[in-house]
């Protein structure tokens, strides 16, 4: 039985899931998840207290992390890694945040794969595509009608191939709880600006962990590179 939360507030563990389909995933398209680890209870507790505060670690979150493929099956990554999944889409709870990156291009999708995107897009409070892990998205139908991005080079193209959803040329889009962003390392960008959205600000411990980790900010709209593609 699903059990709502609200992500600014949650009043139990959250849930959040890494979704590896039957192919090869890029390995820094999910390398973002440990955006959720480092500002997780589990993480800071090793911190000493003059670098963490009593307030910060109040607003640290409780944190159960899911790695899931279709049968349980090992997750295939770039670079020759593997993932061991630790649920399969039969056991795996319901997701409040679930996260997915690029896949091979070549790629099509199980019915199994389609109808769990799909059930996780009616559960989750957020559902995060990094780079060509839109594609995912796209196939299953939760992309119709919706604002979305994807790497800069694959946008005009985008446009005209499917029109029924409105392509920006940004490092990340949100429309809804349809998170999604431009090539690789701007998946870093989206999920960070997700965590601040939904628990930072100044002073928070959010905004702390992001300084700490020397995590980058970068223009939305690429207004910071000085090439075009």
């Amino acid at each position: 039985m699903q059990d709502p939360v609200d992500l600014k507030n949650p009043h139990r563990r959250l849930r959040v899931g890494v979704i590896l389909l039957d192919s090869k995933t890029e390995i820094l398209d999910v390398a973002p998840i440990d955006i959720f680890s480092s500002i997780s209870n589990e993480f800071i507790h090793q911190f000493p207290p003059h670098l963490i505060t009593d307030r910060m670690r109040k607003e640290a979150l409780e944190v159960d992390f899911h790695w899931v493929t279709e049968n349980g099956q090992d997750g295939r990554m770039t670079a020759g890694g593997t993932i061991k999944a630790s649920h399969d889409f039969k056991t795996c709870p319901p997701l409040d945040i679930a996260l997915m990156g690029a896949h091979d291009i070549s790629h099509t999708m199980t019915p199994g794969e389609v109808d769990f995107l799909r059930k996780v897009n009616e559960e989750c409070q957020a559902f995060l595509f990094i780079c060509g892990g839109f594609m995912a998205g796209l196939q299953a139908g939760l992309l119709k009608g919706k604002t979305a991005t994807g790497p800069r080079i694959m946008i005009d193209s985008l446009r005209q191939a499917n029109p029924e959803v409105n392509w920006v040329a940004k490092r990340w889009a949100q429309d809804g709880k349809i998170w999604t962003s431009g090539a690789l390392l701007n998946g870093t960008d989206m999920t960070k600006a997700f965590a601040t959205q939904t628990w930072g600000g100044e002073g928070s411990f959010v905004e702390f962990g992001m300084r700490l980790g020397g995590y980058p900010y970068r223009d939305v709209d690429y207004a910071d590179v000085p090439w075009d593609i």
